[in-house]
């Protein structure tokens, strides 16, 4: 239950924001890729030996030789976490506490289209930004090995990596949203809504690094998307992904219901 007129007007602000987005996915996503040989592992296995902290910090831990292994050492620990981790907190914060602290939604309250409508489309233009990107990149990556290493890649392995990584970006997003709903003043609202992925990524990046620091990744939501147990289909990492996808629905509805109840002061 949307508003069409509103939907569509969101979606164009957020256009611009994505195509961005997009572009620089497609520039790190397709380099990378192509960087795939075993000439270039072993580049990539002397980084690591000289500045092993650093490339573990951010995901980046070499040692598999399947493409697959490779994406997930040079991709999944940072480019397609971070990219649309910003995007929702921009978006998030743009699309409901923006509106709030500027006076404009006094605006759309006043039209003949009612909260829980005005929050639903607000909500669909989120998630419709967040499904863009990771879709997006998952075809980027499926035509980028076709062309560049035909037959190394398992589609099923990256559907599944991929279906998890959008669990991840949802209760990201959650967060965000829920932050927006929750706030009237922007500034609290961002601050909320960047800085709980922030601290948690950095938390996650502590204990990668591994030592006295692992035990952090039992305080941060980013441990529960196991890209490599995805692929080995292990149970933990498949449970870790559905507890994200039940917490991202838990924080939207969180968020509707709060925007539905509370008093805007418009």
């Amino acid at each position: 239950m949307i508003n069409k007129a509103l939907y569509l007007r969101e979606m164009r602000k957020s256009l611009k924001l994505l195509v961005i987005f997009l572009a620089v996915i497609t520039m790190y996503v397709t380099i990378i890729i192509e960087m795939y040989d075993p000439q270039t592992m072993q580049m990539m296995e002397n980084f690591y030996e000289m500045m092993p902290d650093l490339m573990a910090s951010v995901g980046m831990t070499p040692g598999s030789s399947s493409l697959i292994g490779f994406m997930i050492s040079y991709l999944y620990g940072f480019i397609l976490l971070i990219f649309p981790v910003v995007y929702c907190i921009l978006r998030g914060n743009g699309l409901v506490a923006k509106y709030v602290d500027s006076g404009a939604m006094a605006v759309l309250v006043a039209a003949p289209v009612s909260r829980r409508k005005i929050i639903c489309t607000q909500l669909a233009v989120l998630l419709s930004g967040i499904f863009i990107m990771i879709i997006y990149s998952t075809a980027l990556e499926m035509l980028t090995c076709v062309i560049s290493f035909p037959g190394e890649l398992a589609f099923s392995q990256l559907l599944r990596l991929n279906l998890a990584l959008l669990c991840l970006q949802l209760f990201v997003g959650g967060i965000c949203f829920l932050a927006s709903c929750l706030f009237s003043d922007a500034k609290y609202s961002i601050g909320f809504g960047a800085g709980i992925p922030a601290l948690m990524y950095i938390i996650q990046m502590l204990a990668n690094v591994g030592g006295k620091a692992e035990k952090a990744k039992y305080f941060t939501f980013f441990t529960l998307f196991d890209a490599g147990g995805i692929i080995e289909k292990t149970s933990g990492a498949y449970a870790g992904a559905a507890l994200l996808f039940v917490g991202a629905a838990a924080l939207y509805a969180a968020g509707c219901v709060i925007f539905c109840r509370k008093d805007l002061c418009l």
